[in-house]
């Protein structure tokens, strides 16, 4: 569903569509919020029903902010319904400006213990899926455009029991090194923003408090990072001001690593 814009837009993205991939959950509501208040009418992708809801709430939030916003129902894991979800910003909106890869999944634990079915699950979620959209989205974005994918600080860190994960984020980095020489003679950017620790309901979830102190603690800041930290940072490098920073692994985590 979409809303009829409230006013002209302002802001140094006025005018322009952002599609955010798996906007629903704490950090995709903070993205969404950020580009609407710099002027961007935002499309909040959501996999199915079940994450509807969540979505949702990232949609109303960009409202509140921003000119307009509207859902889109696809699983971007599979490449006809990536095409559908670019088809459908296309035909509604016009126009495609910022591409924010967020939809993924995490699946842990150590490599000899995984099965066949949390491997597909991580790679398709978080690879193919961007895969897909950035495919599609390569020859739709506007001249001056920006690829935004989010990766995780977990790639340099060698965790244990990140194996997998961090092995599917750090395709992203290179397949995004790539794009942003391939996309670059149009003034299209392309960049990876890499979260640490992130204070959300789904990152304390199963952890004691000395182990939350133990991630605060690593960091020379002293605190978990928040949804708004990671979002000001994409919102930073969708800023005309930000033109020449392309190709780039943005790490947002407080000097962690």
């Amino acid at each position: 569903m979409s809303e009829p814009m409230r006013s002209e837009p302002t802001g140094p993205l006025a005018g322009r569509v952002a599609l955010i991939t798996g906007a629903g959950g704490e950090i995709g509501t903070a993205i969404a919020t950020e580009l609407a208040s710099l002027g961007a009418a935002v499309v909040c992708n959501h996999r199915d029903q079940a994450d509807r809801d969540a979505a949702e709430v990232a949609a109303r939030a960009a409202r509140a902010r921003g000119p307009s916003a509207m859902l889109v129902a696809a699983d971007v894991s599979d490449a006809a319904a990536a095409r559908h979800l670019l088809d459908r910003v296309e035909e509604t909106l016009g126009r495609l400006d910022v591409l924010v890869n967020n939809a993924g999944t995490a699946v842990f634990g150590p490599i000899a213990g995984l099965t066949d079915e949390q491997f597909d699950a991580v790679v398709s979620a978080n690879l193919r899926g961007v895969f897909n959209v950035c495919r599609e989205a390569a020859g739709r974005l506007a001249d001056g455009g920006r690829v935004l994918s989010l990766s995780s600080s977990s790639t340099a860190m060698a965790l244990p029991g990140y194996g997998l994960y961090s092995a599917t984020k750090a395709a992203v980095e290179q397949i995004s090194r790539a794009l942003a020489r391939e996309l670059g003679p149009r003034g299209i950017t392309v960049n990876v923003v890499s979260p640490g620790p992130i204070d959300t309901a789904a990152f304390r979830r199963g952890k004691t408090p000395d182990l939350i102190a133990h991630f605060e603690a690593a960091s020379p800041l002293g605190r978990l990072g928040t949804p708004a930290d990671v979002a000001g940072a994409i919102g930073l490098l969708c800023r005309p001001e930000a033109g020449w920073i392309t190709g780039q692994n943005i790490r947002v985590n407080g000097g962690q690593v």
